[in-house]
């Protein structure tokens, strides 16, 4: 092959390899893109926390029996307002039936005495009776009708008293402990179930003295699941008005949304108070691409597009913190998956 054929190939190729694809040199790329920025975010102190449930409570006897029915037992979810456990009733109904026979006879008392007032006035208002005629048929009647109101309340006694034979559930939740066994006589204030709602949880946190004052400041807290994910913003704050005089710390109830999930009375948690405000370098939490262990953000530069580790911090609604790795400016992909397929398509050596 003679020289100048030679030397027009070799130009041919060179030219070939130097010239840039096309998406190289656009002004953008084909992707959403962000910039990495500086944000005022809330400054927090995570402390340690125990879960306890709101409603906690025994349910003890009312009336005097023997137990005659256990519904449920230890670790059993009971509804709202289910029975948990049946008192023989024999007692009570045989009262409730005696305070109705009282009722009936009262009414039947009190009609007659009525009756009589009505004809005894009739004739009073005509003069044919004395004045003390009429006095004594208005007393009859009130004191007819303060019997019926004493035999109605009575029978509502006595319904009440039958009612506390079946003992139910104050709210839904799980059984504790079982206090009482199958045909065990009960005398009222005797306890016979200890349970716990988990429709509505705290957490119990000793804050350090020295954090108090922000933390009353801002009373703002985020309570971390075990499992990881963002915070769960706390419905209210309770602070203790005093210090433990042996550690010196301060008792917060941090309230949990109404039926959380995943959380349970005694869990150990984390609890993040918000004690000030700092500038922190964030990028949206779609830009985080997730490998496994490893967190990264395809970073766009000089046209090119690199896959770069960084780690994450705290999430605060749809962006991130980023902790290391990323300066504030640099260009970030918001679609990671687009980002990763581009950079496939570069020469070798070019998203390097």
């Amino acid at each position: 092959m003679s020289t100048p054929i030679r030397a027009i190939l070799s130009f041919i190729i060179y030219g070939l390899f130097a010239v840039s694809p096309a998406w190289l040199s656009a002004a953008e790329p084909p992707f959403p893109v962000t910039e990495a920025q500086r944000q005022t975010l809330p400054d927090e102190q995570i402390l340690d926390g125990v879960v306890e449930a709101v409603n906690k409570s025994t349910v003890s006897a009312q009336t005097a029996g023997r137990v005659e029915e256990i519904m449920v037992d230890v670790n059993d979810f009971v509804p709202q307002g289910a029975p948990i456990v049946r008192i023989r009733n024999i007692e009570q109904r045989a009262g409730l039936e005696q305070a109705q026979a009282a009722l009936r006879e009262a009414q039947a008392r009190f009609i007659e005495a009525d009756a009589e007032y009505k004809r005894i006035r009739g004739v009073y208002e005509k003069q044919l009776v004395s004045k003390a005629q009429m006095d004594s048929a208005t007393a009859a009647l009130n004191a007819a009708k303060a019997r019926l109101e004493a035999a109605q309340a009575g029978v509502a006694q006595a319904k009440e008293s039958l009612g506390y034979t079946t003992i139910n559930a104050p709210y839904s939740g799980i059984v504790l402990e079982r206090h009482v066994e199958l045909g065990e006589t009960v005398q009222p204030g005797k306890p016979l179930m200890t349970g716990f709602s988990l429709d509505e949880l705290r957490v119990i946190v000793n804050v350090p003295q020295r954090l108090i004052g922000p933390v009353r400041q801002y009373s703002q807290a985020r309570v971390l699941p075990p499992n990881g994910g963002p915070g769960i913003p706390a419905e209210k704050l309770t602070f203790f008005p005093y210090a433990d005089p042996q550690s010196n710390v301060f008792k917060v109830r941090v309230y949990l949304p109404p039926k959380t999930e995943g959380f349970y009375p005694g869990m150990f948690v984390k609890t993040a108070f918000r004690v000030g405000e700092d500038q922190r370098l964030t990028v949206p939490r779609a830009a985080l691409a997730q490998r496994g262990e490893v967190s990264a953000v395809y970073v766009i530069k000089d046209g090119r597009v690199n896959l770069r580790q960084v780690r994450p911090g705290r999430v605060e609604g749809d962006q991130i913190e980023i902790l290391a790795g990323l300066d504030a400016g640099e260009t970030v992909a918001l679609d990671p998956i687009q980002a990763g397929a581009y950079l496939k398509e570069q020469p070798r050596g070019e998203g390097q």
